[in-house]
Order: C-alpha cells, then sequence, then structure tokens
C-alpha cells in the first residue's frame, strides 16, 4: 500500500509533508504534489502533517478520487523531486476545500535552462551545462572548453 496526494492539493501545495518523508517520495509540479508510490515505504508521517487533509493511504481516498492513484504515479515519473518545504501557492487558502480542483491542475513542469560560462584570467575549463528539471546540471556537448583568456 501507498498514500496518495488527492484533489484538495491542487492550487494549494502546502508541503509540510515533505519535511518529514524519510525517503524523499514527493514529486513538485506547478501547482500540485505527488507522491511515487513505488518509492513511498507506508510510513504514514507525511498524511497528519498535510494541514489541508489532502494525504490518504491508497485504500482510504475519498469517493471519486480512485484516479490520482494513477495521476500520482504517472506524474512522479515525470516531475522533479521535492525534498525541502517551501510556502505554500500564494492563493493557498482561498482554494482549500473546494471540491473537483482537477481541471485546474497544470501538468507541464518548465525546465529552467540556464546556459554559462566561467571565466578567469588564466587558463580555465569553462563548464557549458544546463540546468535540467531535476535541479541538477546536465552537460552540453562535451561538457568542458578549454579556454584562453588574453589580455
Amino acid at each position: 500500500m501507498t498514500f496518495v496526494v488527492g484533489d484538495n492539493c491542487i492550487k494549494c501545495k502546502h508541503t509540510d509533508c515533505v519535511e518529514v518523508c524519510p525517503v524523499d517520495c514527493f514529486y513538485e509540479g506547478p501547482n500540485f504534489l505527488v507522491i511515487h508510490p513505488d518509492e513511498c515505504i507506508d510510513c504514514a508521517l507525511c498524511e497528519p502533517e498535510c494541514p489541508i487533509d489532502a494525504i490518504f493511504a491508497e485504500d482510504e481516498i475519498p469517493e471519486g478520487q480512485e484516479h490520482f492513484i494513477e495521476l500520482n504515479q504517472e506524474l512522479a515519473e515525470i516531475w522533479p523531486n521535492i525534498t525541502e518545504q517551501k510556502a505554500p501557492l500564494k492563493d493557498a487558502e482561498k482554494w482549500n476545500g473546494i471540491p473537483q480542483k482537477i481541471k485546474f491542475l497544470e501538468r507541464e513542469y518548465q525546465s529552467l535552462a540556464i546556459n554559462f560560462k566561467i571565466v578567469t584570467i588564466s587558463t580555465i575549463y569553462a563548464p557549458v551545462a544546463q540546468l535540467d528539471r531535476v535541479g541538477g546540471f546536465e552537460p552540453l556537448g562535451r561538457g568542458f572548453e578549454s579556454l584562453r583568456v588574453r589580455h
């Protein structure tokens, strides 16, 4: 059995649950969190931490929200892992308790691409990299270029 994030998390995205998860099985989308069912160890620490009661044991998911079991699995495969608590979304209190928010779910997680070069006065190695959607860096091309700076 696993835990599932349900409808009420949409447009709220409190992350208190993330802070207590011993296996870091939460994944973050633009306006919703999900739990990866293959990583969840059924410890139940996250459920009472959710201030809006949006986390359920798989066998206790409210009627009409059964599709969130598959949705958590699907989105955990494509969204980045989240391991630290963040502030909830700006209008979280306004959206808390509004039913059937699935139509407001934003599935697309925009990755931030940053190209950069590190330059010093002598012979340098300048990594050219891209920030990938899980917060790491992915080398572009061969990864490093050797540059000489002349003055």
